[in-house]
């Protein structure tokens, strides 16, 4: 199931100075500790077409769980023909607003925020007050190679209305079964982003939980701020992987800074990789401790993430900012932020004909059509995202 990850471990070592032995030693150690606590396996459900009750309980205790070999090869295949064809509409460089060729890049029309560019092995949001100052710690930063570029893409936002292929992974009825499961048969939308981890230009992330506005909740339970999917289109390991601290999820808002200090290292001891290969999805609890360090080492990771919310986390909710305007979201703000869900449901009916496809009970009522064209419905739809 692991890929040999030798070579990247020594080159990610490599940067670190005196500091290379213990990374390796980490990075080594922590990808036997994510084997022994391995939640992971098949997605399945139960003759009455219920989670299983091992998937949902693992999850719980650990806040994470890889479902494995979940996207087949040809719908990887897709996925991959249609990320690289927007990367080729990327704009030549975050000052501009045109691509390679001279066109109009992708996004640019666009009133939401498309492409975040980053400088390459940086870690741009840690120690900030970006997003509400969650990424309370910085990590290593690594030097980059002379012949690196200025800025390297470090997420898409808003995939869905550029790309017909991740609007179908988006209307997956498995997944959305499991966001039933979690969340209600009324779970409303979070946003969506894609995530680029170049080899040798990838940044860093550092260690935070998601989330702002439930902390200090009376109803504050373990899956009061959703979760994301995290579909991985290429092998995740240790250098170039999320990791996280399982059970984190579970312990309210935590001290990072307090924890960094404690552990003396950016190394949490009880973190753990999550190692994936290509066509896994993960389902990670957005309260979980998570990070990834910069991406020293040589295979790339591809990360398809969307997310969902419990609808009475969201309804007449202030939102936090932080992926779209601060406003309450009313029950009229949810349904126009649910719609494209429908559409991605009707997308993937006609391109997948011998899947049973999923009924989206809060969208019953709605007459919504998918045919050539309708990708243009979803301009700027993630100005109505559900950050909370």
């Amino acid at each position: 199931m692991i890929s040999d990850i030798s070579k990247s471990v020594e080159a990610c070592a490599a940067h670190y100075g005196e500091q290379a032995d213990a990374m390796r030693d980490y990075l080594i150690r922590g990808q036997a500790r994510a084997l022994e606590v391995n939640p992971r396996g098949p997605l399945k459900f139960d003759d009455d077409g219920n989670l299983d009750a091992d998937i949902r309980a693992a999850y719980s205790e650990h806040g994470y769980y890889i479902f494995e070999n979940l996207i087949s090869a040809a719908e990887l295949a897709e996925l991959k023909q249609d990320i690289a064809t927007m990367r080729a509409r990327f704009a030549v460089s975050p000052e501009q607003q045109v691509d390679a060729q001279g066109n109009p890049a992708l996004g640019a029309d666009c009133k939401a925020p498309s492409v975040q560019w980053v400088k390459p092995l940086s870690d741009p949001l840690g120690g900030t007050e970006l997003y509400n100052g969650r990424h309370q710690v910085k990590l290593f930063e690594p030097q980059a190679s002379d012949d690196a570029p200025a800025y390297s893409p470090l997420v898409l936002m808003g995939q869905l209305q550029h790309s017909e292929a991740c609007l179908r992974l988006y209307g997956h009825p498995q997944l959305l079964k499991v966001a039933e499961a979690i969340n209600g048969e009324d779970f409303a939308p979070f946003n969506e982003v894609i995530f680029f981890k170049d080899p040798g230009l990838g940044a860093a992330v550092s260690w935070h939980q998601d989330g702002d506005t439930h902390w200090d909740s009376p109803a504050f339970d373990e899956d009061i701020h959703g979760f994301n999917f995290m579909a991985q289109l290429y092998d995740t390991t240790p250098v170039n992987g999320v990791w996280v601290v399982p059970g984190s999820h579970r312990q309210g808002k935590i001290d990072i800074k307090a924890k960094m200090a404690e552990q003396g290292s950016e190394r949490f001891a009880d973190a753990v990789p999550m190692l994936c290969r290509p066509g896994d999805v993960i389902i990670c609890n957005r309260q979980i401790v998570h990070g990834s360090f910069a991406n020293t080492g040589f295979e790339p990771r591809l990360t398809v993430n969307f997310g969902f919310h419990r609808r009475s986390s969201v309804l007449d909710v202030h939102g936090a900012g932080m992926h779209s305007e601060a406003v309450v979201y009313d029950a009229e703000h949810i349904r126009k932020r649910s719609l494209p869900i429908g559409l991605a449901i009707e997308a993937r009916r006609q391109h997948f004909k011998d899947e049973q496809p999923y009924q989206y009970r809060p969208l019953a009522n709605e007459s919504i059509k998918w045919e050539p064209g309708s990708l243009a419905q979803l301009k700027d739809y993630n100005l109505l995202d559900l950050s909370i």
